[in-house]
Order: C-alpha cells, then sequence, then structure tokens
C-alpha cells in the first residue's frame, strides 16, 4: 500500500518525515503498541505518539483504550485505518484541483511582466508601482505571455480530475 505515490503523498501530508511513513508500515504490519512501534522503528516514543495522533486527527488511524488491572494504566492498540487512505486522497485531490483552477482563473485575469534575469514575476499593479523596473535589480520589466503556463496548468487539472474519477 505504502509503494503508491499518491497513498505516499498524502499519507506524507500528515506524518512530514519520510521515516515517519515506518510508523504506518508498523500498523499495517499489525503492530498495535506505541511502545513496540518505536522498538521497532527506532523512533523516539513521544515521536511515535505525536505521529498517532496527527494519524488519528486525520481519520486514517484509529485507537481502543483499555485500563490495565494490575497498574491501572491505561493501555492504547492502534490500527490503520486503509479504507479511510481513499477518502483522504479523494479529499486532496480536490482540494488540488480547486487551488489549481484559482491559479488558471488568476493568470487568465491578470497581465504579467518578468525580470530578464529572472529575478520577478509582477503582475500589471505592480509592475506599476515599481515603474516596470525589476526592483531587485533595476532593469526594465517585460509583459510575459503565460499562454504555455495555463495550458500546463490545465493539462495538471486535467490529469488530477482523472485520478478522481478513478477513485
Amino acid at each position: 500500500m505504502l509503494n503508491n505515490p499518491l497513498v505516499q503523498d498524502a499519507l506524507l501530508n500528515i506524518v512530514q518525515e519520510e521515516e515517519n511513513l515506518d510508523i504506518i508500515q508498523c500498523l499495517i504490519d499489525g503492530i498495535d503498541s506505541d511502545e513496540k512501534i518505536a522498538e521497532e522503528t527506532g523512533i523516539k516514543l513521544n515521536i511515535v505518539r505525536k505521529i498517532l495522533y496527527k494519524l488519528y486527527d486525520s481519520g486514517v488511524a484509529s485507537y481502543k483504550r483499555s485500563k490495565d488491572p494490575e497498574t491501572q494504566w491505561y493501555a492504547y492498540s492502534w490500527k490503520f485505518e486503509e479504507q479511510e487512505v481513499s477518502k483522504l486522497i479523494k479529499k486532496d485531490a480536490e482540494e488540488r484541483v480547486t487551488e489549481l483552477k484559482k491559479l488558471v482563473e488568476e493568470e487568465e485575469n491578470s497581465m504579467f511582466f518578468i525580470c530578464p534575469y529572472n529575478h520577478c514575476r509582477l503582475n500589471f499593479e505592480e509592475a506599476t508601482y515599481y515603474g516596470f523596473q525589476c526592483p531587485e535589480c533595476g532593469e526594465e520589466i517585460a509583459f510575459h505571455d503565460n499562454k504555455d503556463f495555463i495550458e500546463q496548468i490545465n493539462g495538471e487539472i486535467e490529469a488530477w480530475e482523472e485520478i478522481l474519477k478513478d477513485l
């Protein structure tokens, strides 16, 4: 499951670092104790717990709490909720499509100007403010035709919409 790039990307958004995916792999493998996961991965216990709670907050992990009759301490049994991952991927994909559509709209409704040395890319208002000169090097900035950039973004939107169809 963790070999799928979409799954990895979605889970990395939660756990932040690639090494923390080992915690998820432990859950998938049936290791349900935070202490056993820490022992298995070599990741500090407090970090394992922090990641487990992040996974819980995202809905891809659940836990059951039980009280040890001898010590009266609570023990937590963790479980990875594989079926929730596709919902998470779908949500992420929908958010990306929304962001990309906003970007296309902004690109289509604005004129942009660029520095000949690629120091900056300014919209018309910003370019006017700086007198059509690069704020970094002082060179005159020129109109930037963003048609290719818009096509590229539309291609990304189509790709993400295809992914959404398959989920």
